[in-house]
């Protein structure tokens, strides 16, 4: 997806000397709230929260032995409502605001300048929704992503290493990545630039104006001036957190007893409803991320009912054929992994692409979730990385692919233009090449240190005894159950 911020170009400052630039911009119609995209904005920030709590809360609990499912509720809850508060303060500055190609400024520090008149860019120029409800959705974002990471190390890391642990990596590891992937100028600022280099009349004020047009298309993440696309978070979300998973259940080691002793899921009717929950919530998260009641949100929306189908019976029917018996944890996990595959591509493929999508997801996944696992016998205790940093790798490349007008995709906009760019294979397979590596780097490489500090300051892990007793009641004081 690609994410917008406020319209806030100083066209006037990046113009200055250029006399057609007062009557075009004067001749611009000022960018209006739409209702209908308000409306169905607000309903898909509700629908992403309902994906984390109860959703992935519930997914999550079930999958874990009894004395430690109180102990994941607590962890999703907490990461909620601590980037809750921290994106308000600091982050949605510099997730979404102008500054570096790597990172944006302060210049909405404390949600500074932001009123309920404040207008946020969508994909149609002149209409905006309201900045609060965009930083809304934007929020639950940031806040699902480090509540997926905490399914990698369930079971024996420290409640006190979780809570330094999530602020510390939506900061430096969650909010340069989406603004590398996600910022740009929006299109009002973008064809208000265009407007200008069409009025201009001389040569030297087609030069200022084109200068002005390279400087707002310039105002973007390093990712988004590769060329890279994605939908509603591949990379930002899924491979994010699958990597950081995988690096924190390498660092954390294996759970006491892993491999001679049974650690089935406590109850798969909890799974059943989290992941249900999820594929309901991620609507909002696939459908209202084009930001708009438009036709890019039912595209999404279909998509995002045929990918999830496909891929929870691929992965069935290949459990079944390899194992003997279709499980439904198995149909559980594809469902998961065809909506993580699905994401960055669910607004330029098309249905039919979606389904292929869903169908490879399901069988790689399984393959990352039992063979590789089993092979390297690390512990990622509910296959973060297996399910999300894969099904994210699979979506991202497939959607290089499928975006493609001759295979039913949406093609891509060019904004300066109006119209659909012509589609290169290459060039986009490269570019998605690049946004996976890069965030592949930064969130492992950057995650490992994080959790490096805070083994030094708090611990990671609990002691062996609490271990064996589950986190439930010597972190918290309390169970989940009473037996």
């Amino acid at each position: 997806m690609t994410f917008k911020k406020s319209y806030r170009v100083g066209l006037a400052a990046l113009v200055l000397g250029v006399s057609a630039a007062t009557s075009a911009i004067a001749q611009a119609a000022e960018p209006t709230v739409n209702k209908g995209d308000n409306a169905w904005m607000l309903t898909a920030t509700v629908l992403v929260l309902l994906m984390t709590i109860p959703g992935l809360a519930l997914f999550y609990s079930g999958l874990v032995r009894p004395k430690n499912a109180l102990s994941v509720l607590a962890h999703v809850f907490y990461t909620v409502c601590i980037v809750t508060l921290i994106w308000c303060i600091y982050g949605y500055s510099l997730a979404f605001t102008g500054g570096s190609p790597y990172i944006g400024g302060l210049s909405k520090l404390f949600l500074a300048g932001v009123t309920p008149d404040s207008k946020a860019a969508t994909f149609s120029v002149g209409a905006n929704i309201s900045e609060y409800v965009y930083i809304c959705f934007q929020m639950t974002f940031a806040a699902i992503t480090p509540a997926l990471i905490v399914g990698a190390f369930a079971e024996r890391m420290k409640f006190a290493a979780v809570a330094l642990f999530i602020p510390l990596w939506v900061t430096f590891i969650y909010f340069p990545i989406a603004h590398m992937v996600w910022y740009w100028a929006g299109p009002d600022a973008i064809d208000a630039a265009v407007k200008v280099l069409a009025a201009a009349k001389d040569d030297a004020a087609k030069r200022a104006a084109q200068e002005a047009l390279d400087a707002v298309m310039a105002d973007a993440g390093q990712v988004f001036l590769w060329g890279a696309i994605d939908f509603a978070g591949g990379t930002v979300v899924h491979i994010n957190s699958g990597i950081a998973g995988l690096v924190g259940a390498l660092m954390l080691g294996k759970r006491t007893g892993m491999g001679k002793e049974l650690m089935p899921p406590h109850s798969l009717v909890m799974t059943m409803t989290g992941a249900s929950l999820l594929w309901v919530g991620w609507f909002g998260f696939n459908a209202g991320s084009n930001l708009e009641a438009t036709g890019g949100a039912p595209l999404a929306m279909i998509n995002s009912f045929v990918a999830t189908a496909a891929a929870a019976m691929s992965w069935m029917f290949a459990e079944w054929i390899f194992k003997g018996k279709p499980s439904l944890l198995g149909a559980l996990s594809g469902c998961v992994a065809g909506l993580v595959a699905v994401t960055p591509a669910s607004g330029f493929s098309g249905p039919m692409g979606a389904i292929v999508l869903g169908l490879i997801a399901g069988v790689v996944c399984l393959f990352f979730c039992s063979v590789v696992k089993n092979t390297f016998k690390y512990d990622d205790a509910l296959d973060v990385f297996g399910v999300h940093c894969i099904g994210g790798i699979i979506g991202a490349m497939g959607t290089g692919l499928l975006v493609a007008p001759f295979l039913g995709g949406t093609g891509i906009l060019d904004y300066t233009t109006g119209k659909i760019a012509d589609y290169d294979m290459v060039t986009q397979i490269i570019a998605q090449s690049k946004a996976v590596l890069t965030t592949l780097v930064w969130s492992g490489v950057g995650s490992a240190i994080l959790y490096k500090v805070v083994d030094i300051l708090v611990g990671l892990r609990v002691t062996v005894d609490k271990e064996r007793e589950g986190l439930d009641l010597p972190e918290h004081g309390e169970r989940a159950y009473h037996m």
